[in-house]
């Protein structure tokens, strides 16, 4: 099984992506696999012709070079998004095929699961939720942003409701409990689905 693992920012999604990883579960990062794939030549030719050859320095990929761009211009984030979505997705399968056979699951973490469409790979997708107010404060503390900066990446992602009434399960991670308690929740109710189906 394929788990997706979703959240907006603040939510500990990371975090609880790190205590599977140190579980000894396979955790894909569609950003790291992403930022990985821009580098890739078939990728890097298409994003160049795209947005210009000056979004590269060398091996560099100018991220907020490309931010600029591309949030300045619906056409352009959408022509972007074609480009490195699909790679994303291909080289997940990848992954997935690889791991599928070793493990009952393996976990894929992504901000934006269904907003890339990432979640059509997936058997089973799990939101890790936290409070707003907790949000803007890891936030704030981990980026250094203001909280109206936070505030307004909040707002730009899916809401803890809209996950609520989409996923399959959720993780509350409010800050009450540690990690590792709910990590081990997590994994005995996945343990069970996954006992139950096979």
């Amino acid at each position: 099984m394929l788990i997706g693992l979703t959240g907006g920012i603040g939510s500990g999604k990371t975090t609880i992506a790190g205590a599977l990883r140190e579980r000894g579960y396979a955790v894909y990062d569609t950003d790291s696999a992403a930022k990985r794939l821009v580098l890739t030549p078939a990728v890097r030719q298409r994003i160049e012709q795209l947005l210009g050859e000056d979004v590269y320095d060398g091996n560099t990929y100018l991220t907020s070079r490309v931010a600029e761009r591309v949030f300045a211009d619906p056409d352009l984030l959408y022509g972007l998004n074609a480009i490195v979505h699909p790679a994303v997705r291909d080289d997940l399968s990848i992954f997935n095929f690889r791991f599928s056979t070793e493990h009952p699951f393996a976990f894929v973490e992504s901000a934006i699961l269904y907003e890339s469409g990432f979640d059509s790979a997936c058997d089973y997708i799990v939101a890790v939720i936290a409070p707003k107010t907790l949000r803007i404060a890891r936030t704030m503390a981990r980026d250094n942003k203001s909280e109206e900066e936070v505030k307004r990446r909040i707002k730009a992602q899916m809401s803890n409701c809209q996950l609520r009434h989409r996923v399959d399960y959720v993780v509350e991670n409010n800050g009450r409990q540690p990690v590792s308690v709910l990590v081990d929740k997590l994994l005995r109710h996945l343990h069970r689905k996954y006992c139950k189906q096979t």
